[in-house]
């Protein structure tokens, strides 16, 4: 894994702008960066992230299985007791995945390490799937990149092969997100661009437009029935609006389903440790309750954790990471190192969540960025990956999408 100094295409901000790709500046910075890229061997990418992440994602499914059938689990999670019932059904009548996308800590010679799952409202999807395969055939084409490289990239092709198996042609679909989100929409345009191509109709309506039928139905900004609706808004919100209580008679399939709620929760990160200690792209994690003691040095764990605990103490002792169990973009993480915390991010938007405690996975360092690796899942296979770098130890809102590169 290297990161690579390339010549920037001359005219990419006008095909971005051609193309509604809006916001590859944001904020006064730049997001999308093809200053650079990321090179990966074949060995590498099949080796240490597309496989590891398909084993994972089927890991996640077992995960799921366990945390709906306890209710000592749905708490830690913070799942809603009146809408439990809405979540473990999801499971129980298999309803359908789409997408979700691994975070990995890698440096190209350790195996790579789960940071977290963005498993039900996921986006740089636009820019994984699109955007950087349109990079690589340009930069092919200008002579930039060398004959016979490749990139690790068939999201599109899957997510079309996903909406064909899921659902017959023809078959209308919704999607939604909240409006004036230029990277939210850029995600639900790249979906409903797949579903369309697999022959389903796409309709979009913004988040706030959707309304309920008097005999209960959801209704787009036409007044059209909803039967399948890509939402992106996360279960956490959403088990929470006043709508939730309508979703079970709707008669409305939700895409990404409501199980999903327990994998996009960063609570499911102790619950594969528990039940996968050991795993080599696993770090260590505990819910803090269980171990906050033991970790100021002032008591032990608690004693269905203490053995995992002590095992791991090595690991916690190098660094550790600390996590509510909702958040989003790093808010209200920190990180922790000899007693000292390191970095922890200015957003605390989240910090009223119980957190969980993981082992510290340094990012590698490239001139000052360091990288994280999202490989993204479609249907239960990984299907390729896009990159993130940040300047900050924790990824965050402010951070710029690499494309990346198999070296021929």
């Amino acid at each position: 894994m290297q990161k690579m100094p390339l010549t920037e295409r001359p005219n990419w901000r006008d095909h971005a702008r051609d193309v509604g790709f809006s916001f590859a500046d944001m904020h006064g910075e730049p997001y999308w960066d093809e200053t650079s890229a990321y090179a990966f061997t074949l060995d590498q990418i099949e080796m240490d992230i597309e496989d590891p992440a398909t084993e994972l994602h089927a890991m996640c499914r077992e995960a799921v299985a366990q945390i709906i059938s306890s209710e000592q689990l749905m708490e830690r999670l913070a799942i809603p007791e009146e809408h439990r019932d809405l979540v473990a059904q999801s499971w129980r009548d298999e309803d359908p995945e789409i997408y979700g996308r691994f975070d990995f800590s890698y440096n190209g010679e350790e195996p790579a390490k789960l940071l977290e799952y963005n498993a039900d409202t996921p986006t740089s999807l636009y820019e994984s799937a699109a955007f950087q395969w349109q990079w690589l055939e340009d930069q092919l084409a200008a002579g930039v990149l060398p004959e016979g490289t490749d990139q690790f990239n068939g999201i599109h092709e899957a997510l079309v092969a996903r909406f064909a198996e899921v659902f017959e042609t023809g078959s209308d679909l919704h999607f939604t997100a909240v409006a004036g989100n230029p990277e939210d929409y850029g995600t639900v345009e790249a979906m409903g661009w797949a579903a369309r191509e697999a022959g389903l109709g796409a309709h979009y309506s913004d988040l706030d437009k959707i309304a309920l039928s008097e005999d209960g139905q959801f209704l787009d900004d036409q007044d059209r029935r909803i039967a399948v609706l890509f939402k992106l808004y996360p279960w956490e919100d959403l088990l929470r609006d006043e709508y939730a209580a309508h979703i079970a008679g709707s008669g409305c399939l939700f895409l990404e389903p409501a199980w999903k709620a327990v994998l996009s929760n960063k609570g499911l990160l102790p619950v594969l440790w528990q039940m996968f200690e050991g795993h080599p792209n696993l770090l260590p994690a505990f819910f803090e309750s269980d171990i906050a003691s033991a970790l100021s040095g002032q008591g032990n764990a608690k004693s269905e954790t203490a053995p995992a605990y002590d095992r791991a103490q090595a690991q916690f002792a190098a660094g550790y990471v600390r996590k509510p169990i909702l958040s989003r973009e790093g808010a209200s993480v920190s990180i922790h190192k000899g007693g000292d915390i390191i970095e922890q991010s200015t957003n605390t938007d989240y910090a009223e969540h119980p957190r969980i405690i993981q082992a510290y996975a340094p990012l590698p360092e490239f001139d000052g960025f360091r990288p994280v690796v999202g490989a993204w899942i479609v249907g239960q296979t990984c299907a390729g990956i896009g990159v993130r770098e940040d300047r900050s130890r924790i990824t965050q809102d402010l951070s710029r999408f690499k494309p990346h590169y198999i070296i021929a």
